[in-house]
């Protein structure tokens, strides 16, 4: 099977423009607002050692003469503390760093934590079957990784606003302590695929669901995950981005801000309902985004290795942009993936022959995929369609945003393809 990049592009522009109204912002508007402003003085640390202050240079050096006298053959994820390994620094120094480099301050953090870490076997957990099988890939999970290489996190607890599953999993004290033990093995899981090593990948991104989140039966849950991971996980999340946010966000930030550090905050990245796609593509590219998301990736596809590239483009408000797959040889098989964040919009396919005389074939006649069809899931969020060539010539996707209400056609989208072309095989198995 052969992968093809895109040949080229074509956009055509029809002019429907009208100028916006001009609008006041809400407050949760110019909460988020704030919030995403906030995002860019975030810096992440290189963890060179050559790279600190003097003054840094010296509480990293407290910091292991402290550690020797209690604990001096500690370990964090399989890394010695002591003993000079540059791993180890890259940890001591997420310690010093959320601390603002207070060396006793850091002390008695890292301290506490290995205390946890022992009791809680935190060390072992990532192997340990805790019966959670449900809410893999729907509650918390590791999918792909960002366009640094971050490993990323996808939080969604919108399941639980089902009071029957709300009550099997934190029904009792018991229950709860079992959930709090397998999201620490889920974050463990994504630590694995960490570098610890200067100038490597030292974080995970962190994307939260908010849709249809419970927050008031959740509240002593949340804040026991957070704390949790707060006190015993410095400096392992390089930025946090909240998708889906409700109107009730601001009683959510109000409720967690408290817990939150000023450089927590500082990593902040948020996005109302209707903007999920075009947030995470700035971040992650479309093939590791989940299709819920408008991305590409499906639960499963990374355990075949890393996913096929796709191509990025937007579609304008008023726009009708077409894509050519072009150079097909008769024969050949080709399949596609497309897919539209927040979609309501057209789509069609058609197959355009090279010779003159033939007839264009519709492959997909024009369809309107609007954007509550996808949240219900009364189709795919991802279009996947195959087509084999008797002939050779191209195939011609066009994505018709023309059509939407006024106020909809406004809205710049983010989308993606890719697709696959398999030429035909001769009679004695070689490929043309």
């Amino acid at each position: 099977m052969e992968t093809q990049s895109p040949l080229s592009i074509q956009q055509t522009l029809q002019e429907h423009e009208v100028p916006p109204k001009p609008f006041k912002k809400s407050f949760v508007t110019s909460l988020m607002e704030a919030a995403t402003l906030r995002s860019s003085s975030f810096k992440e640390d290189t963890y060179f050692v050559s790279h600190l202050n003097s003054s840094e240079k010296k509480a990293l050096q407290e910091l292991k003469e402290k550690l020797s006298i209690s604990h001096e053959s500690a370990s964090m994820w399989g890394i010695p503390l002591l003993g000079g390994d540059e791993r180890a620094d890259v940890i001591l120094l997420k310690f010093l760093r959320a601390r603002d480099f207070r060396v006793a301050d850091s002390f008695t953090m890292l301290d506490k934590s290995l205390a946890w870490r022992k009791e809680f076997k935190a060390e072992d957990i990532v192997e340990e079957e805790l019966g959670f099988k449900e809410l893999e890939g729907i509650v918390a999970y590791m999918n792909g990784y960002d366009r640094e290489g971050h490993p990323v996190c996808y939080n969604a607890y919108g399941v639980f606003k089902d009071k029957q599953m709300y009550d099997r999993i934190f029904g009792d004290e018991e229950k709860l302590k079992r959930f709090l033990k397998w999201r620490v093995q889920v974050l463990e899981r994504g630590i694995k695929l960490l570098h610890f090593k200067p100038g490597g990948v030292n974080s995970l991104i962190q994307v939260t669901d908010l849709k249809d989140m419970p927050k008031s039966e959740l509240r002593v849950a949340s804040k026991q995950i957070l704390s949790l991971f707060q006190d015993n996980y410095p400096e392992m999340v390089a930025r946090k981005i909240f998708i889906n946010v409700p109107w009730y966000f601001s009683m959510v930030y109000s409720m967690f801000s408290p817990f939150l550090t000023q450089r927590t905050k500082s990593k902040f990245v948020i996005a109302k309902e209707g903007n999920v796609a075009e947030t995470l593509y700035k971040f992650i590219r479309p093939e590791n985004v989940p299709v819920q998301y408008g991305g590409l990736s499906r639960t499963g596809d990374l355990q075949n290795g890393p996913p096929k590239p796709a191509s990025e483009f937007t579609v304008k408000g008023g726009e009708n942009v077409k894509l050519e797959i072009d150079g097909i040889e008769g024969g050949s098989s080709i399949t596609w993936e497309i897919v539209v964040g927040g979609w309501d919009v057209e789509y069609s396919a058609e197959f355009v022959p090279s010779e003159e005389g033939s007839y264009t074939i519709a492959i997909e006649k024009g369809k309107r995929i609007i954007a509550a069809a996808a949240a219900t899931g009364d189709h795919q969020e991802v279009v996947e369609c195959s087509f084999t060539a008797k002939e050779a010539g191209k195939i011609v996707l066009s994505i018709d945003n023309t059509g939407s209400s006024r106020k909809k056609k406004k809205k710049k989208k983010v989308a993606a393809y890719r697709y696959f072309v398999r030429k035909p095989i001769s009679s004695c198995g070689v490929m043309d």
